[in-house]
């Protein structure tokens, strides 16, 4: 469902992940990720299922309910939602995300309400670790019996047909490795396997809900340092190299303290609006400490709003890397017509236009606030950064202080949704889902009014939101 991104131009990698490391030897490394909802292995026969998703090249995927055989006797779920995303460089970064609903298993035997398989790694020349404790069953209930506490490779009997693993779980370097340090990492977060036949399956088969796997290598070290290459005048354009760099995401791995760029350049004469619609507020935060990020230091700001708060498009451009990540969990990038870009973190939901590849303008719903990923625990917000063109060859510490481009740009004040529908992720235990408002409803009269106004129902009505003529940057 999410379109691709395509691999770097060679220059852009040398230039994105920094000096010593060749093209070659980074297509080299086993940086990898897969995720599946559903996956059903009869003896003798070829696996069938959801959707498999993979990664390199970020993926994400929104799938409706599922039954097998067509009448779910066997298998049915409400929903699957499955995210992978693989970064090869100095820093190599993988994770997979499979989050499925509504989960029963012949005719109501087994039932889960919510499946999470969750599983990411990262690699470094000098170490390599993965994490898979982001997976989870929700209200697990095994032949008519709940199962209250569920733990890594817990072992179910089912009756005298068979048994289940809860959160099986394998670790081990990557395959092929060598000497260079790598972690491979899968989880399932249910696994059923029948030892006689049982509900249409015959002994032998196997049935995986939520599957995630991540798995890094580093590099090898190049033998010569390879220069940063000069780009051509136009490389900072949407059709120049820079419209197909992978985006410099944050890796978890704080290392030594990198500088931090005290700059903030202009970006365009205008066209720019502030990224969080409603109520909201933020200090100017960039640069403080941040143990659990590249660098060891804040990239942006973070932006304060109700959870399910509409997030906009701060310029008209292209939207990519949609996906999850353990750091910034539900997340996006922007990239403007001058090639500067913008990261948007922790995001609760996707609009209909977080499509890898898609046009917005500003001022277009891209998402919702949450705090997805290792905000997961913290009050609600947007975590926002601005990456000018000129310092992309930086990477990820290209970042600049957003706080004054935020402080200068236009908030709206009425946002036309202008595509029906939404996806919300189920919430997390003990999280408070959005409340209803007119940002969710699929009725194109009112789309466009603010649930906080009631009078802009009326104006709605009877005149179409002016567009254009937004507040340029600094």
């Amino acid at each position: 469902m999410r379109a691709t991104l395509a691999l770097l131009a060679a220059g852009a990698l040398a230039l994105a992940g920094g000096v010593g490391v060749t093209v070659a030897e980074r297509a080299a490394a086993a940086v990898t990720a897969r995720a599946f909802g559903v996956q059903i292995t009869l003896p003798g026969q070829p696996p069938k299922g959801t959707a498999v998703l993979t990664a390199p090249e970020d993926a994400v995927q929104f799938g409706g309910s599922f039954a097998y055989p067509s009448d779910g006797s066997i298998v049915s779920v409400q929903s699957v939602t499955l995210s992978t995303s693989a970064d090869t460089g100095t820093v190599a970064t993988a994770s997979a995300s499979a989050e499925v609903t509504g989960v029963k298993l012949f005719n109501g035997d087994i039932t889960v309400d919510s499946v999470d398989a969750k599983a990411s790694s990262t690699a470094t020349p000098d170490r390599a670790s993965g994490d898979l404790s982001g997976s989870a069953l929700t209200n697990l209930v095994v032949l008519g019996q709940p199962v209250p506490t569920v733990t890594a490779n817990q072992r179910i009997e089912l009756a005298d047909w068979g048994y289940a693993i809860a959160l099986e779980q394998t670790t081990g370097p990557a395959q092929d490795a060598g000497s260079r340090p790598s972690f491979h990492g899968s989880v399932a977060a249910l696994d059923v396997h029948l030892t006689a036949d049982h509900g249409g399956l015959p002994a032998g088969s196997e049935i995986q809900i939520g599957f995630g796997e991540a798995q890094t290598e580093a590099p090898k070290p190049a033998p010569l340092p390879v220069p940063p290459p000069v780009l051509p005048k136009a490389a900072g354009t949407a059709n120049g190299p820079a419209a197909k760099r992978k985006a410099p995401e944050p890796n978890g791995v704080p290392g030594p303290v990198h500088a931090i760029p005290h700059v903030t350049p202009k970006l365009t004469a205008g066209g720019y609006v502030f990224p969080v619609y409603g109520p909201s507020s933020f200090i100017d935060t960039f640069g403080a400490f941040r143990g659990d990020v590249s660098g060891g230091w804040h990239h942006g700001d973070d932006i304060f709003a109700p959870l399910g708060a509409p997030l906009l498009a701060c310029a008209s451009g292209t939207v990519f890397s949609v996906g999850w990540n353990h750091i910034g969990g539900n997340r996006l990038w922007i990239r403007d017509a001058q090639g500067n870009e913008f990261y948007y973190a922790h995001l609760s939901a996707f609009s209909p236009l977080a499509v890898n590849g898609a046009q917005v303008k500003a001022g277009d719903v891209v998402g919702f606030v949450g705090n997805t990923g290792d905000a997961q625990g913290t009050p609600y917000h947007l975590h926002f950064e601005v990456h000018p063109v000129g310092l992309l060859g930086l990477g990820y510490d290209g970042a600049v202080d957003p706080t004054t481009y935020l402080t200068a740009w236009r908030r709206l004040q009425d946002v036309p949704i202008t595509s029906a529908g939404a996806w919300a992720p189920t919430p997390a235990p003990g999280t408070q889902a959005p409340k209803p408002g007119a940002i969710l409803l699929q009725v194109s009269d009112i789309s466009s009014a603010s649930g906080l106004d009631p009078r802009s129902l009326q104006r709605a009505m009877s005149a179409n939101v002016v567009e254009g003529n937004f507040a340029g940057s600094p």
